[in-house]
């Protein structure tokens, strides 16, 4: 039929009604009283509709005008769908350098990294790598190939490096995105994407060298043997089950009689942990007392925090294939295929992050009573004493016999 300003006004049945004087147009009446504006046309065999607005916001000399211009993308080879979609997409504004826009954002961010040597290390990866590849390249310019580029000389022979340069670029460009400063798609990330163009990382399934557990009490008598403070640390830091960083920086006023107390912003996690002290961690505590000096710190340099690299390097001298973080894992396979304690007590011992949220949300203690037992029995066991099912098994001496006692 043919559509008039009246019969499009006055048309209350509902329907769909084909305008013959445009090739497509339809004015679709909904039961409603609505009234809308749609273009049909086809598509590589498909047939199709697309909106062209609503009656009287779009009137009929408009209506027209639309389809006109629908058909002339569709002449020239266009998808109006495709046009519609790009339309509707956020603007990207004016994009800055990589280089000048990944400075302001490591400045942005330092506040927020508990380590203040963590900007400075980033900065110092991307200007080996990054910056001369993408550094003056507008951030919407940066693409796949660019950041193949980046990481292929290094993917194998620095794998650490590598995987974590390409995970600050990843963040670096997400904040672009979130900017406005480059599209939606991130070329640095893993998943996807250089997942399957680059190959799998030597680190992908490394994990931290770790004495077996059932080497540990020759290993502890060794250490207990070394009259220097990094010694004792050490220990410390293996009977509690702790990290590296929780240790070196522990402070006496963390100290409550058979509670140590590790504040949040020395956690991984962010939260404050409290971590029962066995009686041979206390007796180190005791002994680090007369060497500390009136230091703040339990395990002083100079009255500093200890090195980082002090206990690793003890620990390389003693055994040259572990880590000191793979002590946690030590503890962690003793607990699952030596003791009947919950894999539950365990993680929270080691101030794992819960991932199942209802497991989460009913965690409301710290279990501290049963850590305490936990511990005692790995201290034990750390001087030669194992205990299994609630049974001790002594050990006078590594390579005697053990004698089984109530």
């Amino acid at each position: 039929m043919l559509l008039t300003d009246f019969v499009v006004k006055n048309q209350k049945t509902p329907g769909r009604y084909t305008d013959d004087q445009t090739k497509g147009l339809h004015l679709w009446v909904k039961s409603t009283g609505r009234r809308y504006w749609i273009a049909r046309y086809t598509l590589n065999g498909k047939r199709c509709g697309l909106s062209l607005g609503a009656y009287p916001e779009i009137s009929l000399r408009q209506a027209r005008e639309r389809a006109i211009a629908l058909r002339n993308e569709l002449i020239n080879g266009t998808n109006p769908q495709e046009t519609r979609k790009k339309a509707k997409q956020p603007s990207i504004q004016s994009a800055p350098a990589f280089r000048e826009f990944a400075l302001s954002y490591v400045e942005t961010m330092r506040p927020k990294w508990r380590n203040i040597k963590h900007g400075d290390q980033w900065i110092s990866t991307l200007e080996k790598y990054a910056f001369p590849v993408i550094g003056d390249l507008p951030l919407d310019q940066v693409d796949t190939n660019e950041i193949l580029q980046i990481l292929q000389p290094i993917w194998l022979t620095k794998s650490e490096t590598a995987s974590r340069l390409r995970g600050r670029i990843e963040q670096i460009l997400a904040a672009a995105i979130v900017h406005r400063h480059r599209p939606t798609f991130n070329p640095a990330a893993w998943a996807g994407h250089l997942a399957v163009l680059l190959p799998p990382s030597p680190n992908s399934d490394k994990h931290h060298a770790a004495l077996p557990y059932k080497d540990l009490p020759g290993f502890m008598e060794r250490l207990r043997a070394m009259d220097c403070l990094s010694a004792l640390a050490l220990e410390f830091c293996i009977l509690n089950a702790s990290r590296t960083n929780e240790v070196l920086k522990a402070r006496w006023d963390e100290i409550s009689d058979d509670l140590w107390t590790i504040p949040g912003n020395r956690m991984k996690a962010g939260k404050e942990h409290l971590v029962p002290l066995s009686k041979r961690a206390q007796d180190i505590l005791t002994i680090a007392r007369h060497r500390s000096a009136n230091s703040d710190y339990v395990f002083p340099r100079h009255g500093k925090p200890m090195s980082n690299m002090a206990m690793l390097n003890l620990a390389k001298r003693m055994n040259p294939s572990i880590t000191v973080h793979g002590f946690r894992s030590c503890f962690r396979d003793w607990v699952s295929e030596e003791m009947d304690f919950s894999h539950e007590l365990a993680e929270m011992q080691l101030a794992h992050t819960i991932k199942n949220k209802s497991e989460r949300a009913y965690r409301r203690g710290n279990l501290i009573e049963k850590r305490r037992l936990m511990m005692a029995d790995w201290s034990d066991y750390c001087e030669g004493i194992a205990v299994k099912n609630n049974l001790r098994l002594v050990q006078f001496h590594s390579t005697d016999a053990a004698l089984m006692v109530a």
